[in-house]
């Protein structure tokens, strides 16, 4: 199977959109606002400084992608990358795609020079994907997520 990894463009923004809605009822039970949801897909398309959005084709189909957004460590006088929005349509998963997206974000960000590590959050009961994180080498923190949402009501 041939993954062809490129970054996201402006056109894609449905689709990113409605992959981010998949995902979000798939894992959290979530029913989110398509419409602000589409806004903010394509708020990250025109804005680099929100993050960027890498996209899996396969046969010119959107197989999968992921958003890298960014945090800012003192402690290592760098920049994290997180890895957010991860969706693999579900015919492509087990395939490789999203391991391809991780190898393309894993060699962008060691290119740099002012990446200090890769980070993302997963559902506690999410076996399968905390077994693929672990099979690339992420490892599970001691930390707890936190938030106040302002947005999403659970």
């Amino acid at each position: 199977m041939d993954i062809q990894i490129r970054d996201a463009r402006p056109s894609d923004a449905p689709i990113l959109a409605e992959y981010n809605a998949r995902m979000a009822e798939e894992t959290e039970q979530l029913s989110l606002d398509r419409a602000r949801l589409l806004l903010g897909v394509e708020a990250v398309l025109r804005d680099p400084a929100k993050g960027f959005y890498l996209a899996a084709e396969i046969g010119g189909v959107l197989a999968g992608q992921l958003m890298v957004t960014y945090e800012w460590s003192d402690w290592r006088n760098g920049t994290f990358w997180w890895i957010q929005s991860v969706y693999v349509r579900q015919e492509y998963r087990q395939q490789g795609v999203f391991r391809a997206l991780y190898r393309q974000v894993h060699a962008q960000a060691r290119a740099r020079g002012d990446v200090c590590g890769l980070r993302l959050y997963v559902e506690h009961e999410n076996r399968r994907a905390l077994r693929t994180y672990q099979s690339l080498g992420m490892r599970e923190t001691p930390y707890r997520m936190m938030e106040e949402d302002f947005v999403l009501a659970r």
